[in-house]
């Protein structure tokens, strides 16, 4: 097929554009947004190739927004039967729309990504050669590695998008993860690390024989790591999170906090906060989706407008939420780039891209030196948030007591808990080596997953309640 969507339609683009306009005629915003998307994955496990999928799909969304209302409807079929039911679905929303929303994007010309599809090399048969060249470097570097699993997936995603104001925009986006686990064993207990790494970029960009032999010796080393480990202590103390992944923290106990639906329906601890102080001085906070290759990056969002580095918190004052268009118009608020979907089945909202915080000017060892008793938390696994109280509880996947100012034993079962908002005013320092993390971000909201970036320096949080398993 195509990848001109509009030109997939069995009609020409003069009639689509007519029956849109129609269909929006009246409404206070809208969209027709075109996707088509290829997929790969490949999944080894236990020395054998256990699940290989490739698909393709492809559809249309038509969307109007009224007030706080909208009218969706969407189909796998690019005809105009399928246009025009969806347009006759969703009309009924105009009525009573005041039509005022003009809020145009301004046009760019950054592209942050290639075009290329990653799914086209390497071929098949190298991919399921290297799997299988990770397996066999993971069980020679020791004998204790009881099971090894790799997967490797991307994807290729076309859109365009046929504004209610006459805007259309197109953007072409690639996607790719390596995703590694390794279980570890000693006797009856069995421990496992795990490493990943992606982004919007070409396997050929970054997958090398030295960076997925890099990535095979985290996910091993911290599985042992997590063999050695003693029951974690529970109770208060300092914590220093580590730089980089532990920002997924940041952005699930914050980051949909300053979505904004969220303040707007006043649903988020964050809501009516606007321009006081809800962190320690020092600590900036950004969404920017507008780093080069990154997971979360987006030339344009899934709005037709620009992405943009977004900052949310500035020294600690509460500046700015994630917008979409809907959100921004009803807040008076200008749209940020943060409209996304999960596909054309989906409607957009404020989602984030890449949250992370600045550097500060503190070094990892002064913060573990300034501890007397506490724990540094290098990564984190699950966790849960309540985006309305900001209560938060995240599980450490690789944690280490700190013992006057050194850093001690490693512990397994920490939970680190708190509040989101109270948490970020107990950061005492912050240091001065932000990173984001390697490229396997995904992030759900209401039932869609979309790739996210998370990111931050080394952090000093003082007197943060930890969960453990030590009796």
């Amino acid at each position: 097929m195509s990848h001109d969507l509009l030109s997939s339609f069995d009609i020409d683009e003069t009639r689509i554009q007519r029956i849109v306009a129609d269909a929006l005629h009246g409404a206070d915003d809208g969209e027709l947004f075109l996707e088509f998307e290829e997929t790969e994955s490949l999944v080894f496990d236990n020395g054998k190739l256990k699940a290989g999928n490739y698909s393709t799909d492809r559809g249309f969304g038509l969307r109007v927004v009224a007030g706080e209302a909208s009218g969706y409807a969407h189909a796998g079929d690019l005809s105009e039967a399928a246009l025009r039911r969806a347009a006759d679905a969703v009309s009924a929303v105009t009525r009573g729309a005041s039509g005022i929303y003009s809020e145009a994007p301004q046009r760019t010309n950054r592209v942050l990504y290639t075009a290329d599809n990653p799914i086209a090399a390497p071929g098949f048969e190298a991919k399921v050669k290297m799997l299988q060249d990770i397996d066999a470097y993971v069980r020679g570097k020791d004998a204790r590695v009881r099971q090894v699993s790799v997967s490797l997936g991307a994807s290729w995603q076309v859109v365009e998008i046929l504004r209610a104001d006459g805007h259309r925009v197109r953007d072409v986006r690639p996607l790719t993860r390596l995703s590694l686990s390794v279980m570890v064993g000693e006797g009856d207990r069995q421990e496992s690390g795990s490493y990943g790494i992606g982004g919007r970029k070409l396997f050929g960009d970054f997958l090398t024989t030295e960076s997925w032999q890099h990535g095979a010796d985290e996910a091993l080393r911290q599985a042992l790591v997590n063999l050695d480990a003693v029951a974690a202590p529970a109770g208060t103390m300092d914590v220093v999170l580590g730089a980089g992944w532990p920002g997924v923290m940041l952005h699930e106990a914050v980051g949909h906090g300053l979505e904004g639906d969220f303040n707007r329906k006043k649903t988020s601890a964050f809501a009516g906060l606007m321009g006081q102080r809800v962190a320690s001085k020092g600590v900036t906070v950004v969404d920017d989706g507008t780093l080069e290759g990154r997971r979360g990056s987006l030339s344009v969002d899934d709005e037709g407008t620009p992405s943009g580095n977004n900052v949310l918190i500035e020294d600690g004052i509460l500046v700015g939420y994630m917008q979409d268009r809907q959100n921004a118009r009803l807040m008076g608020m200008k749209p940020t780039g943060n409209g996304r979907r999960q596909g054309y089945a989906h409607q957009p909202m404020p989602r984030m891209t890449n949250t992370y915080m600045l550097s500060g000017d503190k070094t990892p060892a002064e913060m573990i030196a300034s501890v007397r008793k506490g724990l540094y938390a290098v990564s984190f696994g699950g966790g849960q948030v309540d985006i309305t109280s900001g209560k938060f509880v995240f599980g450490c996947t690789e944690a280490y007591m700190i013992e006057n100012g050194r850093i001690g034993a490693p512990v397994k079962g920490a939970m680190l808990i708190g509040n989101g908002p109270e948490a970020m005013q107990r950061i005492s320092m912050i240091g001065n080596d932000s990173a984001l993390d390697t490229g396997i971000g995904m992030c759900g909201k209401a039932g869609q997953s979309v790739p996210v970036g998370v990111g931050q320096p080394h952090l000093l949080m003082n007197a943060m309640t930890v969960g453990g398993t030590q009796t």
